[in-house]
């Protein structure tokens, strides 16, 4: 039995309707967010008013999730200060989720195979870029004063 390490409980107001804790909880639990909108909002129907005060405590206390772009550059500057400069930042490193079940957060196995086509697609036009130049003169040339 292998046990997941869950990330960090964030509240996401980018996916959220009211301040995103319920689109924070779904992230956090690896579930649809429908899915806990329902059960929050069917708490609160059913008279569990409390359900209302974690929300609110949730909106308070949580931080925002970061956006990607500033993960991205958080990561950036880790690896160009922690490596050389001729170090580049791989992209294609996404993992992509494949949900099994209805209430699993992820994609659908039709959109993740299409996700993995066409990111396969693009390491392989660069890996013939790199393929082109390598075998080229230039590369040839470059090399052989790089040696001197």
């Amino acid at each position: 039995m292998s046990i997941k390490r869950r990330g960090e409980l964030y509240r996401d107001p980018s996916r959220g309707k009211i301040a995103g804790v319920c689109a924070g909880l779904a992230d956090y639990f690896d579930m649809e967010t429908w899915l806990v909108r329902i059960l929050v909002v069917s708490g609160v129907l059913l008279g569990m008013g409390w359900f209302i005060v974690i929300y609110i405590a949730g909106w308070f206390i949580l931080d925002k999730k970061p956006s990607p772009a500033q993960k991205m550059k958080s990561n950036l500057k880790s690896k160009i200060v922690s490596s050389d400069k001729n170090t580049v930042p791989d992209v294609t490193s996404e993992s992509i989720k494949v949900k099994s079940r209805i209430w699993q957060a992820g994609e659908p196995p039709k959109q993740a195979f299409h996700d993995i086509r066409h990111k396969f697609k693009k390491l392989e036009k660069q890996l013939r870029g790199i393929e082109h130049y390598v075998t080229s003169p230039e590369f040839t040339v470059s090399r052989e004063i790089n040696k001197l």
